[in-house]
């Protein structure tokens, strides 16, 4: 007997999962500058070494290449849904076509969650910057930039749900932090308090949206109205940890390292699969990796207690 085509079957389903792969609204390319990658990884050596203009003078003076770098190794990932041959032909429903969105959805926002451990794991021993210290820490040193440090902390009565004025607190001493952070020329990284975005675990979600859209905050103007985007991540698990991100940077605080971009197969009713076990396998595959970039564009708040 003939599998029955319910729309099921590799072309069509193809095209279905990435109508839903591309519509799947994703965060990573925003917070993230794009590295096309062309072997099994990539060495960076050029971040925080641009120098600043001069006059010219006798002419021009070169300056090579920072001595600071670290190399990033692609990874594979793949998911795989395994389907009973009896399954596809008694589908009624699409109950199968939702896994396969469902998978669709997954594969694109797994690089949002990989982000998302970057910053979880930030201040841990092992996930370093650049620089050879961890992402964030109290003591960032890079050629003439003295000592700086973008793990900060600032007072709430619960720091889990800190109020609308309290976040408005963290988020000024925040973007003065970030605003101050300089290169290894000892310049200013960033000119501006623009391309910020607020990334909170989802319980800070509302308040951090009130904190930064209204137009008055304890019955005084808010004056950092628009002043960034909120992003809630729902793998943050310290919820009374957030981060504030600049996005409009030529390298941005994360690197999204892209080898193979996800590509969708099918192994049906003419694999070995299919004709020994009746098993079709559905599944998704990429390579690629998401890195730190500069940790001069990044800041992790972490909410303390009131003593």
């Amino acid at each position: 007997m003939a599998v029955i085509n319910t729309g099921l079957l590799t072309k069509g389903l193809r095209s279905e999962f990435f109508q839903r792969f591309n519509d799947t609204k994703t965060n990573f390319a925003d917070l993230s500058t794009r590295i096309q990658s062309n072997s099994d990884s990539e060495t960076y050596k050029w971040l925080g070494s641009i120098p600043r203009m001069r006059e010219w003078g006798t002419g021009r003076i070169a300056k090579g290449i920072g001595t600071e770098s670290y190399s990033v190794e692609n990874l594979k990932y793949e998911s795989t849904l395994e389907v009973d041959r009896d399954e596809i032909s008694d589908d009624k429903t699409g109950q199968i076509r939702i896994r396969v969105g469902e998978l669709a959805a997954r594969a694109a926002t797994h690089k949002d969650y990989l982000l998302a451990q970057l910053l979880i794991n930030g201040a841990t021993a092992g996930f370093n910057s650049y620089d050879g210290v961890s992402f964030f820490h109290y003591a960032h040193v890079s050629g003439s930039s003295g000592a700086q440090d973008n793990r900060i902390t600032s007072d709430a009565v619960t720091p889990e749900d800190p109020t609308v004025t309290e976040f408005k607190a963290s988020l000024k001493t925040a973007i003065g932090a970030m605003i101050g952070f300089k290169d290894d020329q000892g310049d200013p990284m960033s000119l501006s308090a623009s391309g910020l975005v607020c990334v909170v675990p989802t319980t800070m979600y509302m308040t951090a949206l009130e904190a930064v859209n209204a137009t008055v905050v304890n019955s005084t103007s808010n004056a950092l109205q628009g002043v960034a985007r909120v992003v809630a991540f729902p793998w943050l698990t310290d919820l009374s940890n957030w981060f504030l991100l600049k996005t409009d940077g030529i390298i941005r605080p994360f690197i999204f390292q892209d080898r193979e971009s996800v590509e969708f197969s099918a192994l049906t009713e003419d694999s070995d699969e299919g004709f020994r076990r009746e098993k079709f396998l559905y599944g998704a595959r990429a390579r690629y990796r998401m890195a730190y970039g500069y940790w001069q564009y990044a800041v992790s708040m972490d909410m303390a207690s009131i003593v």
